[in-house]
């Protein structure tokens, strides 16, 4: 008798371990499926776009000066909901785009607005797929290059050549949007010429250490872009000046209806109170703005072409002698 209860004793006992591990692995499995989905939550608040960046009524902010009501279509009130920086909620933010030509100092320009603590400009919207890669396109400040002081302009560079002119009747974005056009154009289109020429040189023969540069950021790199002189086509330079001073007129008369400024670069390289201009067109605290690239030709241009007597001599008497005049 008492055999037979020590068996069924064992019997219970070797079933009593089996359900405890039953038991608790269904205990774990439910703790690790709580931490996945608290997890989940988390990552979704950190990267995701599901949380609304809500659009702040300007009545809400009492703040506002009379230039900023009367401008109020060109005003964004965002109320962040992902950090606590309270003091933002009632700061206006104006959208720009930087409206230009290839090698009109757009980057350069770039370079000066976003050395301003409150504004954020992001490279070429339709630029090569690299650039854009990871880029917001609706030029609101949904943007991953915000500083530590509120923002206050946020926006993008747009050139003519990439669609701009092409589709100007369809592009309601400006308007619509309230945002705003910088122009920035060579006034010495020669010059903007050279430019083009050295660059596809350099783009081609890469002779700072076997790579291309745009843009010098030294001026040990500014002096060996420099070396090189272009030779100007003077059969087609006519032409080719006609045709980039149509595509600024055409620029200017598309979007005249759209709230801009016009700068040249020649303006803000000798009078640097044009970027006071600037910043006040984009209500912004006026700053002192500092530049990351150096100027690659700062000689004359006869000193910068090697047919320079050519090129002089097939634009006197035109439209476009105006150019050459300095070295004349």
């Amino acid at each position: 008798m008492d055999i037979g209860k020590w068996k069924h004793q064992d019997k219970a006992s070797k079933r009593s371990p089996l359900l405890l591990n039953i038991i608790f692995l269904l205990l774990a499995s439910a703790y690790g499926f709580y931490i996945f989905t608290v997890r989940i939550r988390q990552q979704t608040n950190r990267f995701g776009d599901r949380i609304p960046i809500k659009v702040q009524s300007k009545q809400a902010c009492t703040n506002l000066t009379l230039i900023q009501q009367q401008r109020s279509h060109c005003l964004h009130f965002p109320n962040p909901q992902t950090f606590s920086r309270e003091e933002c909620s009632c700061n206006p933010v104006h959208l720009f785009a930087i409206v230009s030509m290839q090698r009109s100092g757009s980057g350069w320009f770039e370079t000066l607005l976003n050395s301003h603590e409150n504004v954020s400009s992001n490279g070429e919207i339709f630029g090569s797929k690299e650039r854009r890669a990871n880029k917001s396109y609706n030029l609101d400040w949904l943007s991953s290059s915000s500083k530590n002081e509120c923002s206050a302009a946020i926006g993008y560079k747009w050139m003519l050549n990439q669609g701009l002119l092409e589709f100007h009747e369809q592009i309601e974005y400006f308007n619509t949007r309230g945002a705003s056009i910088i122009f920035l154009f060579h006034w010495n289109l020669v010059q903007r010429m050279v430019s083009l020429l050295a660059n596809a040189y350099d783009k081609a023969n890469k002779p700072l250490n076997g790579t291309h540069k745009s843009h010098a950021h030294s001026s040990h790199e500014a002096q060996v872009l420099a070396r090189y002189k272009p030779s100007i086509n003077i059969t087609q330079l006519v032409r080719d000046l006609r045709a980039a001073d149509t595509k600024v007129e055409k620029a200017l008369e598309c979007f005249k209806s759209t709230r801009h400024i016009v700068i040249y670069y020649e303006d803000v390289i000798k009078n640097r109170t044009k970027l006071v201009d600037v910043q006040e067109f984009l209500n912004l605290p006026v700053k002192n703005l500092t530049r990351l690239q150096v100027k690659i030709r700062s000689v004359p241009l006869s000193r910068q072409i090697a047919n320079w007597e050519e090129v002089a001599a097939t634009l006197r008497g035109t439209a476009f002698e105006k150019f050459i005049l300095e070295d004349s």
